[in-house]
């Protein structure tokens, strides 16, 4: 009776018990073989590419199963909670096209069966498993103070030996049942403590979904439950959470592989049947020429918000993702061009068993192939929702010359190999400035990008000779015999095999005169085709840009 008033003691007005909250939560009625997944993150800060990672994989297995997928706010540790993470957490999910099927969908609002989704709202329920421990001799208080177990931890380091509360270092564990009742009585703090069973000899083995066999020791410390403002610690919420809520495949970081003998111990201990568990491998990234875990403190990359400021459409981002969660993406999106993502099955025994590169090269690599496949529409309504927001000027002009900018977006959308300019939306400007006046008008002479070994003055006469020539309202190829016929009377050459017998018998190609007409019109020596540039830009454009080149080099 004294481990019953022990109990009644520590959690008093508990009433219920362990059995009323798992009739509460029934099992779920899902199809065979529906996985239950969830992110669980803490609303200690704003989330990071890594969180989208871990998230995507969850979400993956979830829905390509027709499970349930959803989200879970750990905020146990309120002092370091962020104002706005969880609605952050929400909106970063939707706008990387996932969506929860329960869980939290507002600081305050959720929706679903299993909640609260909040572990802070749920304390009632961690007191209740706790006080069963507590009455079957599992538990106990802990009455050490802050300074006892500093010095404790500075004795265990000095002597070599593993930190934590275990063995004789459990002072309190052994603690008759009337002393602790005399102590709170008293008005100590006190923590309470998981009496382990473990023993560090023996060994659990545990098969990982993604490491394969992994195999440790058991668990022997006595890891805190409750902490002293009545919260329960991670290790012990989360247990109870996913056995109520039904997860049935926990994936998470490796950093969590370590506690994997706890949260085992802890689900036998409260007679709960273990999930499946996957631990993601940690997003790296290349440092010269080793590789470091990816730094929210020094890559920019790290920070959700990176994509969104430099313009990386969200389905590259994901796309680029899935082709870290299973590098055979790669192969499978090849060959479906236009299936989406969706489609694609992630498989967590096919993921790295070591660290995931993150290579910002590949992705943008994956990024042009995504924005090459996009419509020109997509890609007008995309470019001005991002320069709205990042680049004020663009906006204006892309938006007030829209016909334009359509058709600017649309250059060879529609042959076999599209065009792949664009990685991100920040690099538009770059790419099709030229094409608005206003921008072109600014840029200086030394900008100007002429054909190799032309000098501005032989720019000039091509130019002036091809103004008197040219014809605006031709087809492409009679535009082409134009500026040949052009060429060839000022000494170049269409004949690239007698170019190649005597250079010295001509000024060049005629690939070298369309490349000044291009450096004119454009100032750059790549761009798209210039006859499609020529009949967007139109022929007054033309005629003007033409003569206001001879005008400045004169």
């Amino acid at each position: 009776m004294s481990l019953e008033r022990l109990a009644d003691l520590i959690f008093t007005g508990v009433d219920k018990t362990p059995t009323y909250y798992v009739e509460k939560y029934p099992k779920r009625d899902l199809k065979e073989g529906a996985k239950v997944t969830r992110y669980a993150p803490s609303p200690t800060g704003f989330q990071h590419i890594g969180g989208v990672f871990a998230a995507l994989v969850s979400e993956r297995i979830a829905s390509q199963s027709k499970g349930i997928f959803f989200l879970r706010i750990e905020d146990t540790d309120q002092k370091r909670e962020v104002e706005g993470a969880i609605e952050d957490t929400i909106e970063t999910m939707y706008n990387f096209g996932m969506s929860f099927n329960e869980g939290m969908t507002g600081d305050t609002t959720s929706k679903g069966e299993y909640g609260p989704y909040r572990q802070s709202e749920r304390a009632e329920i961690y007191k209740t498993f706790a006080k069963e421990l507590i009455q079957k001799g599992l538990a106990y208080p802990c009455f050490c103070t802050p300074e006892e177990l500093e010095a404790m931890r500075e004795k265990q380091i000095a002597e070599k030996l593993t930190p934590g509360c275990y063995g004789e270092y459990a002072i309190y564990r052994e603690l008759s049942t009337d002393e602790a009742i005399k102590k709170i009585e008293n008005g100590d703090n006190y923590i309470i403590r998981l009496k382990s069973p473990g023993n560090p000899e023996k060994r659990v083995v545990f098969h990982d979904l993604i490491k394969g066999e992994t195999s440790f020791p058991e668990n022997n410390q006595d890891i805190v439950l409750i902490k002293g403002d009545g919260l329960p610690t991670y290790h012990f919420a989360h247990i109870i959470d996913d056995a109520l809520m039904g997860t049935t495949h926990v994936i998470r970081g490796e950093e969590w592989l370590s506690s994997l003998p706890i949260h085992v111990q802890l689900f036998d201990i409260l007679g709960f049947t273990r999930p499946e568990y996957a631990h993601i491998p940690t997003i790296m990234k290349l440092d010269g020429s080793s590789k470091r875990k990816l730094s929210k403190r020094k890559d920019p990359e790290s920070a959700v918000s990176y994509y969104k400021e430099q313009g990386y459409p969200k389905a590259s981002v994901v796309e680029y993702l899935l082709n870290i969660i299973n590098s055979s993406f790669e192969e499978w999106r090849a060959e479906n061009q236009t299936v989406n993502y969706h489609e694609f099955p992630v498989a967590l025994d096919k993921m790295s068993k070591s660290g995931a590169l993150f290579d910002i090269i590949k992705l943008n690599d994956v990024s042009k192939d995504v924005i090459s496949k996009m419509k020109a529409d997509e890609v007008y309504a995309l470019y001005t929702e991002w320069a709205k927001e990042y680049d004020e000027e663009m906006y204006q002009l892309v938006t007030s010359h829209e016909a334009i900018a359509r058709q600017i977006f649309n250059i060879d959308k529609d042959g076999q190999k599209p065009r792949k300019d664009f990685a991100k939306w920040a690099e538009v400007r770059e790419k099709i400035c030229y094409f608005f006046m206003p921008l072109f008008e600014k840029e200086s002479i030394d900008q100007i990008e002429l054909p190799k070994n032309m000098v501005l003055s032989e720019a000039v006469r091509i130019i002036e000779a091809y103004l008197e020539a040219y014809q605006y309202d031709t087809d492409q190829e009679t535009w082409f015999e134009q500026l040949k016929a052009v060429a060839i009377e000022l000494g170049y050459t269409a004949d690239r095999k007698a170019f190649k017998k005597t250079p010295e018998a001509f000024k060049g190609m005629v690939s070298d005169v369309a490349g000044a007409v291009r450096a004119a019109l454009t100032h750059r020596a790549n761009t798209p085709d210039l006859y499609t540039i020529m009949h967007i830009i139109g022929e007054e454009e033309v005629r003007s840009r033409l003569g206001l080149f001879v005008k400045s080099i004169q």
